[in-house]
């Protein structure tokens, strides 16, 4: 595959990423919301705190779904099947084995849990029930795990979103129908886990059948194979660890320091940003196999394009929605829990986190992702490792020092403010073959750049007396899309240059085109 087929690739991709992530936003607002009110504040956090630990899942992972993912892009180029079913089925029959570890550990140590998260007596028996089919679902889910990472392999990403976004449209309905019915909480985290296994069900049957001469089986497990892999997929397991420690591990901290009724307060601020960074993330998520493919093809040169190139159009998607969400907070966490007053500390977590994955996306995003797949794995795995450790010790130190749950929240800006800019930012800029000043104006400077009548008109706003009692809701509709047209004219005019926009006019048109053929084919007589 071309480069440019590649790039052509990307943006459909893309394209498809955000499509996923539109139903999963409107889903989850609606099923958080509902969840937030019709569950008590002690189911809420526990429901909260192990899906957090969910995240915590790819931990289990040691690297082999990046792995199984780099293995499909680069050996689907030479066509070197034999040797793909060795490396697939050696992945696959290792997840089995941790899935089975993992239920059994669940099965003997729940009241060891429910003793630590200090649940009240009421709820203990419920609880129980919920966090062994938690778990159970969870060692069932995990080696399916596999299969959405072949699909991304094969460059079908499109197919892997659209089993997603099926998934997310069922169990919003499921969960709605069981608050309706009134069923139990341990019905309604049944519903949730069967809609994260469905899709990779379904991934499994249409990633094999994209490769009919791959075969599954336990005789083709290979201790060689095995060494192999894990030569590249230890790296990738400790930077994704990493990432999962600078993710997921605040409200592990709030819960061990605080309370587990305070992982509900940094929940609710945090959704917000999370909600944000799944929403930018989306570009990135296209590039591993990309950069795994061209790294396997010695196209040095369209790995650093392509580094310089996905770093610019992030930053370019990312700073006018963060600003829109800084400014319209309020607003925001009314819409997600319903309370027209929101609490001050929940308003302090979800600025300091949507902060924090702002600069993340602009220094770690784009970055990591090519960077993994590129043979840099090693170096990425210390930085990894550095800010992890500085992100935990900081955090910890933080809460017990001042008890408020924000300070969890600076516990992680502070280290990937440091680490991003000082370490990751240069060496972007040395593998681009250019200065980190030079790197800073061809991505970020544009899209501030352009975001200045965002800007303008945000402050104008903010300063209509008749809004700050208006419904949020009205808010939100009266200013989302004015401040989409303003966002989207100011990048247009000011950060894109004429190449990218004739190149933007291009991408449009051909999609305007080909949306007109399939209608004109669907309306064509049948003979």
């Amino acid at each position: 595959m071309s480069y440019h087929a590649i790039k052509r690739s990307i943006w459909s991709n893309m394209v498809s990423n955000y499509l996923r992530t539109v139903i999963g936003m409107g889903a989850g607002l609606v099923t958080f919301r509902l969840l937030y009110q019709g569950l008590s504040r002690e189911e809420f956090g526990l429901w909260s705190l192990l899906w957090s630990v969910f995240g915590y899942g790819v931990l289990l992972d040691f690297g082999f779904g990046f792995a199984a993912q780099k293995r499909v892009a680069e050996l689907s180029l030479t066509g070197d099947w034999d040797r793909l079913s060795r490396v697939l089925s050696t992945i696959l029959f290792c997840y089995l084995g941790v899935s089975a570890v993992v239920m059994l550990a669940a099965l003997g140590g729940s009241d060891r849990i429910l003793s630590w998260l200090k649940v009240s007596p009421e709820n203990a028996g419920e609880f129980r029930q919920v966090i062994l089919v938690f778990f159970i679902g969870v060692g069932l889910a995990f080696p399916m795990g596999i299969f959405p990472e072949i699909l991304r392999g094969q460059q079908r990403i499109r197919l892997a979103n659209h089993l997603v976004s099926g998934a997310l449209i069922l169990r919003l309905i499921f969960i709605v129908l069981a608050l309706w019915l009134d069923w139990s909480f341990v019905t309604i985290m049944v519903i949730a886990l069967v809609f994260v296994l469905a899709p990779d069900v379904l991934a499994a049957f249409l990633a094999l059948r994209g490769m009919p001469a791959v075969r599954l089986r336990p005789g083709l497990v290979c201790r060689e194979m095995l060494g192999e892999t894990m030569g590249f997929s230890i790296f990738a397991y400790l930077a994704t660890a990493t990432n999962i420690v600078l993710g997921k591990t605040d409200q592990l901290v709030i819960g061990a320091t605080l309370s587990v009724a305070a992982v509900a307060v940094y929940q609710v601020g945090a959704k917000v940003a999370e909600i944000f960074a799944q929403f930018t993330r989306q570009l990135q998520d296209t590039l591993s196999p990309a950069a795994a493919h061209l790294h396997a093809a010695g196209n040095r040169e369209a790995l650093r394009d392509l580094l310089v190139r996905s770093t610019r159009w992030s930053v370019l998607i990312a700073t006018p929605l963060y600003l829109f969400c800084a400014f319209h907070l309020p607003e925001l966490l009314c819409v997600l829990t319903g309370d027209r007053s929101s609490d001050p500390e929940t308003w302090r977590v979800a600025q300091v986190l949507l902060a924090w994955f702002y600069t993340t996306l602009i220094t770690h995003g784009v970055s990591k992702r090519i960077f993994m797949m590129s043979g840099h794995e090693r170096r990425l795995m210390w930085l990894g490792l550095g800010e992890a450790v500085a992100n935990l010790a900081l955090s910890i130190g933080l809460v017990l020092t001042f008890g408020s749950v924000v300070c969890v929240a600076i516990g992680s800006l502070v280290p990937t403010l440091c680490f991003g800019w000082l370490r990751l930012w240069p060496w972007v800029a040395r593998e681009a073959g250019i200065r980190p000043g030079e790197l800073f104006r061809q991505t970020v400077l544009p899209a501030w750049r352009g975001s200045v009548p965002l800007l303008v008109l945000l402050v104008v706003m903010a300063g209509f007396p008749v809004l700050e009692t208006a419904n949020p809701w009205l808010i939100l509709l009266v200013q989302g899309p004015a401040a989409a047209v303003v966002g989207v004219w100011g990048l247009c005019t000011w950060a894109l240059s004429e190449p990218e926009r004739a190149g933007l006019r291009a991408r449009l048109g051909e999609g305007y085109g080909r949306v007109r053929s399939r209608n004109a084919v669907s309306r064509a007589p049948v003979s």
